[in-house]
């Protein structure tokens, strides 16, 4: 069998990998977006299914209020004497030179869960690790933020040891290394193997200049040395390579003795423009271990491969998912998302009217605080989405329909409105840097009870379309550009990726809903 990259489609960045028995586990950021963290389940490293959100609760994590792109950064999850540990970051402030964020640690006996309230641990960077030293003892690895003038923000990898039995952190915080030139060292892993603690790290920042750097140390403390031939991985002086910013990885070995990196990637739109709308993905490579015990790509060089030779395992394939959602259920299934804040009864609602998810509409599309949005990610540059809603709104502070989202600033938004002049209508809302816009086009559905609703996605191009019955489908307003909804756009500092789903809004505050029968979403082609 071959593992095709990416494995992990769409925005499912950050990838903490581990092995448990026969099954493995990837956990990956999801930054504002509720439930916190999803957690892979695969048990041959080729084909994946998400299996469990762990931080589904306000007391784990309080969402409301933190910036786009702020939230959960860099999960990791590691597993010892039969406890899983997921550590994890809220990011509540990132503007500036400031980070205001905390750090927590959460445990389980399951996988699937419960998993236990937040342990605080620190403050002072992201990107944490707990590892678990064959000794026994127990260290949290993480990057330390410098703000102040003429330093490097990027200050160095610190540890320090966590004491279960007193749930914090103990003893002195130690600087075990500055990284390597290539800067922005980040994303710190610690595997122990022979006589060596290996520090794995991200270095060059998440875009185009992203590495993966392997450095090792006799000692748990250091001095770490870095491998004289790093980075282990990148796609610098590469820029048309079809896996883009390479880096940030994470070891796991199989029963038989391979190891794997799984590690952040993207891939591009084709325009040139170098724009990636579906954000930063996660690949797995094959490494080998040389001699002297440093690490190498499988295929000899720096470079991912969107094919790589799987391990010696019985292939493990998962039920194919269905394309159509029927809101037949008394939960949302795992891929849907919610903004900030969890899918409560008291504005989303499956059970009120079965078969249809209700929407009760609340704060407008700028809020970080009380939405009532529901999206999924999207995963393949060629896909359509589809929906139908029921709606009748009485004034033009009341909306609902398909929306495709990035953050506040940059979404489009195909909607059921009503306005005096042209009383119920569809029209088409475009946010493009913060800039609020319409695409001229309105249609009369004075007289339906239900309308249609569907985008078309093809690489940079997206076109919303509308119909009565469902198959006799019209375009509405002009063809969209989906570069707006990727990180790099106008040069943004962001880092999730676009989503599709439905929402209501009712800037009145009467809360009116919004049904929604179905939801497809169908992949025309899956092309890395």
């Amino acid at each position: 069998m071959l593992i095709q990259n990416p494995i992990l489609r769409g925005f499912n960045p950050d990838a903490s990998i581990i092995r448990v028995g026969d099954d493995y586990y990837i956990a990956t950021s999801t930054f504002e977006w509720f439930p916190g963290v999803l957690i892979h389940h695969s048990k041959d490293l080729v084909h994946w299914q998400p299996l469990t959100r762990p931080l589904d609760r306000v007391s784990q994590l309080d969402l409301r209020g933190v910036p786009s792109s702020g939230g959960v950064w860099a999960p990791s999850l590691s597993f010892d004497n039969g406890v899983f540990y997921l550590c994890f970051t809220n990011v509540v402030g990132r503007k500036g030179v400031y980070k205001d964020l905390h750090n927590y640690v959460v445990t389980a006996s399951s996988i699937h869960g419960p998993w236990s309230d937040p342990v605080y641990l620190n403050s002072s960077g992201f990107d944490h690790f707990l590892f678990h030293d064959p000794d026994g003892s127990k260290w949290l690895f993480n990057m330390q933020w410098d703000f102040r003038k003429n330093k490097n923000r990027f200050a160095g990898i610190i540890m320090q040891e966590y004491s279960p039995s007193e749930g914090k952190l103990v003893g002195p915080v130690k600087l075990v290394t500055k990284g390597t030139s290539l800067g922005v060292t980040e994303g710190p892993m610690v595997y122990k193997k022979g006589d060596f603690y290996y520090l794995l790290v991200a270095e060059g920042g998440t875009g185009i200049n992203h590495a993966a750097t392997l450095m090792r140390s006799r000692s748990i403390g250091g001095p770490y040395e870095a491998d004289p031939e790093s980075p282990v991985l990148t796609t610098v002086g590469f820029p048309h390579h079809p896996l883009q910013k390479s880096g940030h990885g994470s070891l796991v070995e199989t029963q038989n003795g391979e190891w794997y990196m799984a590690h952040i990637c993207s891939r591009v739109l084709p325009d040139g423009s170098n724009l990636t709308p579906l954000g930063r993905e996660t690949s797995i490579q094959k490494v080998r271990w040389t001699e002297d015990g440093w690490l190498r790509l499988e295929s000899g060089d720096r470079l991912p491969q969107l094919q790589v030779q799987a391990p010696a395992l019985p292939p493990h394939p998962f039920p194919a998912e269905p394309q159509r959602d029927h809101f037949d259920e008394e939960q949302l299934g795992i891929h849907w998302n919610t903004l900030r804040v969890p899918a409560e009864q008291s504005w989303l609602t499956l059970r009120e009217r079965p078969g249809f998810l209700r929407l009760y509409g609340r704060e407008s599309l700028y809020s970080w605080s009380r939405q009532s949005l529901v999206a999924r990610r999207i995963q393949s540059f060629e896909c359509e989405v589809e929906t139908c809603v029921e709606f009748e709104p009485e004034a033009f502070t009341q909306m609902a329909g398909l929306i495709l989202y990035y953050d506040e600033s940059d979404h489009f938004y195909l909607h059921i409105s009503y306005d005096e002049e042209r009383g119920k209508h569809l029209a088409v809302v475009i946010n493009d840097q913060g800039r609020y816009d319409e695409s001229g086009a309105y249609v009369d559905i004075q007289d339906w009870e239900r309308c249609y609703l569907k985008a078309s996605i093809r690489y940079e191009k997206l076109q919303f379309y509308y119909s009565a019955d469902g198959a006799d489908w019209r375009p509405i307003g002009q063809e969209l550009y989906m570069g707006v909804l990727a990180d790099e756009y106008t040069g943004k500092l962001s880092f999730t990726g676009a989503f599709v789903g439905v929402c209501a809004q009712d800037l009145r505050g009467t809360m009116l809903h919004a049904d929604f029968d179905y939801f497809d979403y169908r992949v025309e082609s899956d092309r890395a």
